[in-house]
């Protein structure tokens, strides 16, 4: 009874710490970075699990910026790093320590290095080289460093791997492989730069008054709420999710055991950021991203919204995450936050005709878009906030 007690005390912990981080982090970086939801979702979850995330992207979609705006978020030590072909294991891990050397002893000084990161950000991951792979792949995947007969445990809560290619041999195929979850971050529609370039502008604004986030996350909360994940209920959802792995097989897409067992710490968190201590089938939204190739994603993201959708009636929970709907759907805080931008725009006394009448065009497609959200509150919200929108700017219009 008391071994039940912790354990509930201990999720309801979590759920408070996960609730922070969607609030005060997540949303946040959300609103510095335009059309950039999904990737900031999944490194939230990926924060949550204690797994590792690869961001695929040509250069100038933000995927560093993003890492950085998360981890200023977090009270800990970020390790940030630009690979090329001839980078040294020293270069990320450390020079060997002369003083120590002197003394005969062969140890590392990781000062300032991978060895001591909370978060670790890996920039043009697959230019990896031989003389650092071996180190990289028990780094990601064991969390163990090793040089010579010198072993130390890593105690980082996250690492994010970025490139603008995918693997093209086996052995950086064995590197990706040690990133749990994929996403793509592209440039985003051409509708929505103008608020990317608004929001880019502030985010400079602010960096030049020297501006810091007043609200940080610890690094022992984050790790107290990853040692809860195996907590979680996963066994209502289990068979489900066994029926899944199958049928992802039969269609060719590669799941090992061990990453169908370490999926499940990302169900177990998608459920603790929804408030919850036990998975719903909602939950299994994360394997859309688990694609090796570009030609698996429209088939992952088919299969996986099929099995959503057609999940049993008394498994439907009150509480589900955004990216459990369709692939496809629009994102209400993404649509709130576009239908945010036209209204701050229509403040402008300087407005002239041709941006009004842009105006007018973008709230009117995402009056169409909102038709869309499944949540009727939302949508009945959003569908009111973008006709008054429109009417406003038919009334003010010279």
């Amino acid at each position: 009874m008391t071994e039940t007690s912790d354990h509930q005390t201990t999720l309801q912990s979590a759920v408070r710490i996960s609730d922070r981080i969607r609030s005060e982090l997540l949303e946040k970086v959300k609103s510095e970075f335009v059309g950039k939801d999904e990737a900031i979702d999944l490194l939230g979850l990926c924060l949550v699990a204690g797994e590792n995330l690869f961001l695929l992207g040509p250069p100038g979609t933000a995927k560093s910026a993003l890492v950085r705006a998360v981890a200023s978020r977090l009270q800990g030590q970020v390790f940030d790093y630009l690979l090329t072909r001839f980078t040294e294991p020293s270069e990320l891990f450390g020079p060997f320590d002369i003083r120590r050397l002197r003394d005969g002893e062969l140890l590392t000084n990781t000062e300032g290095m991978l060895p001591e990161a909370d978060v670790i950000f890996l920039d043009e991951l697959l230019n990896a080289n031989s003389a650092i792979l071996n180190s990289l792949l028990m780094a990601l995947n064991e969390r163990v460093f090793r040089r010579g007969r010198e072993t130390r445990r890593l105690g980082f809560v996250l690492a994010v791997g970025a490139s603008n290619r995918l693997p093209e041999d086996d052995a950086l195929g064995a590197l990706f492989d040690r990133f749990l979850l994929r996403v793509r971050c592209d440039n985003v529609p051409s509708e929505m730069v103008p608020g990317v370039l608004d929001a880019g502008w502030k985010l400079q604004q602010a960096n030049v008054r020297g501006e810091s986030p007043s609200e940080l996350v610890s690094i022992d909360d984050i790790r107290r709420l990853q040692r809860a994940i195996p907590l979680v209920d996963v066994t209502s959802t289990r068979s489900i999710y066994v029926e899944l792995i199958h049928r992802l097989r039969h269609c060719g897409i590669e799941i090992s055991d061990r990453r169908a067992v370490r999926l499940q710490r990302l169900i177990a968190a998608s459920a603790l950021m929804c408030g919850r201590s036990s998975t719903d089938v909602s939950d299994l939204w994360i394997l859309r991203y688990i694609w090796d190739t570009m030609d698996q994603v429209e088939v992952l993201a088919k299969i996986v919204d099929d099995a959503i959708r057609n999940r049993p009636s008394e498994a439907v929970s009150v509480t589900t995450h955004p990216r459990s709907r369709g692939a496809d759907a629009p994102n209400a805080e993404e649509l709130n936050h576009d239908l945010t931008q036209i209204e701050t725009r229509l403040q402008d006394p300087e407005l002239d005709r041709a941006a009004r009448s842009w105006l007018m065009d973008r709230a009117s497609i995402l009056l169409s878009r909102v038709e869309w959200i499944a949540n009727d509150e939302s949508r009945l919200f959003l569908r009111n906030r973008a006709q008054g929108l429109l009417q406003k700017i038919t009334v003010e219009s010279p």
